[in-house]
């Protein structure tokens, strides 16, 4: 169920500098490395109502329609294609968000919570992301997609927590260099276009 190709997958989705990373590499560079744990963890936590939001609603088609899920398949290839091509196409720079330096834990967490649970992309990027590593013969679709969402956030914590406590370093390696930048967007992008191939080319046993 939790396959290699489900590990990295996830790893390059959530190493991917989205508005999550840069809130928490932002906290890191303006408040310290403890405060960009408190964003990582509110960041984590806006992800579960997506979640919950997607498992429930594809528990039930997957279970009842093997058309529906292959519909959802194609929409998963399909959305892999669009990842690679916005992330190459994409030339916007890393900047860092202005953040007061009296913010609490609680008020840095809370700000995290919101800026993910008010992105309606993620639904439907869960959506198109976890149906592609469930079985179709699987007899507990609900228990194997609540399994992979955990081990998501799990990731997404570490790796958000890892982004915050390495920002002084990265300020001159990563958000200040347009170079780097283009190269792992680019990067990113090969490795989306080549699991869309991936996923195009195989069949459900």
């Amino acid at each position: 169920m939790i396959s290699i190709e489900f590990l990295i997958t996830s790893l390059i989705v959530v190493l991917i500098p989205g508005t999550g990373v840069l809130f928490t590499i932002s906290t890191g560079l303006a408040q310290g490395r403890k405060a960009s744990v408190y964003a990582a963890l509110g960041c984590t936590a806006g992800i579960v109502p997506h979640l919950l939001a997607t498992v429930f609603g594809l528990a039930a088609i997957m279970h009842t329609s093997a058309l529906a899920f292959e519909v959802l398949k194609i929409v998963g290839v399909l959305y892999l294609f669009y990842l690679a091509y916005m992330t190459w196409k994409d030339k916007s720079g890393f900047e860092a968000q202005a953040i007061s330096s009296h913010s609490s834990a609680l008020s840095l967490a809370i700000k995290a919570f919101l800026l993910n649970i008010l992105n309606p992309k993620l639904t439907i990027f869960f959506l198109a992301f976890l149906p592609q590593f469930v079985s179709p013969e699987t007899t507990s679709p609900l228990g194997d997609m609540v399994v992979l969402s955990v081990v998501f956030m799990l990731m997404t914590f570490i790796v958000f927590v890892i982004y915050g406590l390495l920002a002084h370093g990265f300020r001159h390696s990563v958000i200040e260099s347009h170079r780097v930048q283009t190269w792992l967007r680019r990067g990113f992008a090969l490795t989306f276009a080549g699991l869309g191939i991936q996923l195009a080319s195989s069949s459900q046993k």
